[in-house]
């Protein structure tokens, strides 16, 4: 396995097209025997801890099975110590979808280093023995929920991975552990609605970061926050100044992503979306990143469900991954 930066360019190779035949192929021959047999495959647990000698089973083996997504940790990180309870409270949330490998860089530096891992905390998952980087860095739940989400529906498509029973007991236990949401926010969220009436974007902005700071799920203040942050962005934009530079620099970035905000705030939405996702198709590194994460804040704006949204993730895990 070769080291990989966090990128998300290139993360399929030619070895990547022949691990996913082989694992789709024993996918099936696995889900085949169970249904002939009468037997489900056994559960397994949802988080674990791994060392170098745990490695090949817990991780590349696994990863044949149901995508494993990678924690990499220290003791002495505080940004850690926030995301890893996040990944932690996800992994119960999927409910087998995927699971979740944490390896502290301290005791395993050969892992570490296997990676290319140049920072930490570091987040990668395994698919039929592939490495994939995900994200390095505490990133905001929303984010990390449409990363996951991606990675589940590639592994589906490409490998024919979908998941593995879980034990109903740690299920349980994960989900008890999960925190009660704060609130009610109820005159908070209000002020934010009637400040972005009246167009004070700033405000409403900072409103609705107050609720999430405390209730980093509140769906209504997601949503507030992203429509906001949208018309804060567009508010100073010459629209046709945008459209001209988008039009004659295909390979502007800034640009684009530009012309994705207004087409957005125009009612563009399948526009938006296709613009941001073939941005993704074309570029490598920060400028893929940028485009990838803009793509994302818009997926907020629109909501999760909405169909425009399902297809456009869709279209983004096919680039990708």
């Amino acid at each position: 396995m070769q080291p990989r930066n966090m990128s998300m360019s290139g993360v399929v190779d030619l070895a990547a097209v022949k691990a996913a035949g082989e694992a789709k192929q024993k996918a099936e021959q696995s889900r085949a025997e169970a249904a002939r047999t009468g037997r489900a495959p056994a559960a397994g647990r949802l988080v674990v801890d791994v060392d170098e000698a745990g490695f090949q089973q817990e991780i590349l083996q696994r990863s044949t099975e149901v995508p494993v997504v990678i924690d990499f940790w220290a003791e002495w990180c505080e940004p850690c110590k926030q995301l890893s309870p996040l990944l932690e409270r996800l992994a119960g949330e999927y409910a087998g979808k995927f699971v979740l490998a944490k390896i502290d860089v301290d005791s395993n530096q050969a892992l570490f280093q296997q990676f290319g891992v140049q920072g930490i905390p570091a987040v990668f998952a395994v698919v039929a023995g592939q490495p994939i980087p995900l994200f390095q860095g505490a990133a905001p739940e929303a984010q990390i929920r449409q990363v996951l989400d991606q990675l589940v529906q590639a592994a589906e498509q490409q490998f024919g991975i979908v998941g593995a029973p879980v034990d109903p007991a740690e299920q349980g236990a994960a989900e008890d552990a999960a925190p009660v949401p704060a609130g009610p926010y109820d005159a908070v969220l209000e002020a934010a609605t009637q400040a972005l009436d009246s167009g004070d974007l700033g405000g409403a902005i900072q409103a609705y970061k107050n609720v999430l700071s405390d209730d980093p799920a509140n769906a209504e203040a997601k949503l507030g926050l992203a429509q906001a942050e949208l018309l804060h962005r567009v508010q100073d934009l010459d629209p046709q100044a945008v459209r001209k530079a988008a039009a004659d620099s295909p390979g502007d970035v800034t640009a684009q992503i530009e012309a994705a905000d207004l087409d957005l705030v125009g009612g563009h939405v399948e526009d938006a979306f296709g613009r941001l996702v073939d941005v993704v198709r074309r570029t490598a590194g920060d400028d893929r990143e940028a485009a990838r994460l803009r793509l994302l804040e818009l997926f907020e704006v629109i909501g999760a469900d909405d169909p425009r949204v399902v297809s456009a993730r869709t279209a983004l895990a096919r680039v990708l991954f």
